[in-house]
């Protein structure tokens, strides 16, 4: 099976079901595992992460999508040339991944039979069932099975730990840093399942902008900083020019150096295997005492961060 994918969380899906020979195809985000990095590049961003602010990729993208746009080029004549008999996308989000209509619109073209398949995943079950279409899609039934049940047992692991501790810490996992935006999909199952109170942000929703006003009324004892797409030293980088929301330095969090930054595209943005990797450092965020600290390619503290 010739296999293209066009979402870094089904690359490495498709990795971790032993699948990463048939890999012919993936976007210019993939970097998970590191050994698909000679696979072909389908894709290409309009906005980049480098060398502008956190606002002036908000407003880019909102220009973009307003006027019915993509910020996303895909190379169909590459696509074209691959003959994949699979191509995995979503529909779910538009600043996520390149169009799926662009995708739709791509395979119609081809000569080939094509089967592309849109998953759209909102909480931490369904990416459990898209490992397992995945694995229904490309002969890998029992890997799949393996896989969702080695994760569940991580899960598991860490519930046992965590659901017993009565010190929930009023956890705000912020999404984007200007605007500000809450979190949705599966982050607040992440944080419930890390012990932490999820009560800033809806389960199997969109992630939404929200207020300096709605953040400091929730007074949050532990911030994580999880801009969707961005690694830690991207967070450090943006912080130095952010417009952090008004009153951020009277913030419990902050004022007791509780705020951290996480590497957002690894364990919280990509909704694959490695969300469970997300829940586990939670954890150790939230509650140290009982699951060990977190090393510093985990998370690391800011503890200088601007009004």
């Amino acid at each position: 099976m010739r296999i293209v994918s066009l979402l870094p969380s089904t690359t490495e899906i498709v990795c971790a079901l032993g699948l990463e020979d048939e890999l012919v195809g993936i976007t210019h985000e993939c970097d998970y595992p590191r050994s698909v990095g000679d696979k072909p590049r389908l894709t290409a961003s309009r906005i980049s992460h480098e060398t502008m602010t956190s606002a002036e990729i908000d407003h880019a993208v909102r220009s973009q999508l307003d006027g019915h746009g993509s910020i996303y080029n895909l190379d169909e004549a590459k696509l074209r040339e691959l003959k994949p008999d699979l191509i995995l996308t979503q529909e779910l989000c538009e600043v996520c991944a390149v169009s799926y209509k662009k995708v739709q619109h791509a395979a119609r073209s081809f000569e080939a039979d094509v089967t592309v398949v849109s998953l759209e995943p909102n909480t931490i079950d369904d990416i459990f069932a898209n490992i397992r279409l995945v694995g229904e899609l490309t002969n890998r039934v029992q890997r799949a099975a393996e896989l969702i049940n080695e994760l569940t047992s991580r899960l598991q692991a860490v519930r046992s730990r965590t659901e017993v501790i009565s010190n929930r810490p009023l956890t705000l996992m912020l999404e984007w840093l200007e605007p500000p935006f809450a979190p949705g999909h599966w982050v607040p199952e992440q944080v419930a399942l890390a012990g932490g109170d999820h009560a800033f942000g809806k389960a199997g929703q969109r992630s939404v902008t929200t207020t300096a006003e709605e953040i400091r009324a929730y007074a949050p004892e532990v911030i994580v900083l999880i801009p969707c797409g961005y690694y830690k030293e991207d967070i450090l980088r943006q912080l130095a020019d952010a417009n952090l929301p008004e009153g951020w330095n009277d913030l419990p969090a902050v004022k007791t150096n509780q705020v951290w930054a996480v590497d957002a595209t690894s364990y919280f943005s990509r909704p694959g295997p490695r969300v469970v990797d997300g829940v586990e450092i939670l954890a150790k965020i939230l509650h140290p005492e009982v699951s060990g600290s977190p090393t510093s390619d985990e998370a690391v503290r800011v503890s200088e961060a601007r009004p």
